[in-house]
């Protein structure tokens, strides 16, 4: 009588590649939209671009957003040796709207900009890493957006820090031991 399957694969197939294992990139994408009176600020316009002094509802600094796309991207191109232990990590948030706060609410998907982060870490014992962040907005060379625009670094500029994370829990907790297929 043939036997089933087994639900785990043989260990021999394991794979065991320097370069590029199976499983070397994880993460995840993501769609949000804003609703009227809530639009996230890029920092791009000053908060308060709709004022008659800017031009009110026909100011030229309209950059807050109603629509971001994300995500996070985790690399681990290897798959031995103590190399294993490096990982890179790339986080974007693309922004797109035509929204002026208590002005000026539209559904228009105008391109704003991108703000992204790069990491570089380690994995240390325990779920612990230690990681190098950069992180930086990217957008457009605007120049007719009047006196309200501040200019394309905002608050959240760029800016680089180095730090240690611990992680706690895994996605397949949530289902039991086997992952999901």
């Amino acid at each position: 009588m043939p036997q089933a399957p087994s639900a785990t694969p043989p260990s021999e197939s394991k794979d065991n590649r320097l370069f590029l294992p199976t499983g070397w990139i994880y993460g995840y994408g993501q769609f949000d939209i804003a609703p009227p009176h809530n639009e996230p600020d890029p920092g791009l316009c000053a908060p308060n671009a709709g004022q008659p002094q800017y031009g009110g509802v026909n100011a030229p600094c309209n950059k807050f957003a109603r629509y971001l796309l994300s995500g996070n991207f985790v690399f681990h191109p290897f798959g031995r040796t103590l190399l294993h232990t490096l990982k890179f990590e790339w986080s974007p948030t693309l922004a797109f709207g035509k929204n002026l706060p208590q002005t000026l609410y539209t559904w228009d998907w105008n391109w704003i900009g991108m703000e992204h982060s790069w990491v570089a870490a380690v994995d240390l014992p325990k779920r612990f890493d230690i990681r190098m962040t950069q992180h930086f907005i990217w957008a457009p060379q605007y120049s007719n957006l009047g006196p309200a625009y501040i200019g394309g670094n905002g608050p959240w500029g760029r800016y680089v820090t180095f730090g240690v994370r611990k992680t706690f829990g895994a996605y397949r907790d949530y289902y039991g031991a086997q992952p999901i297929k």
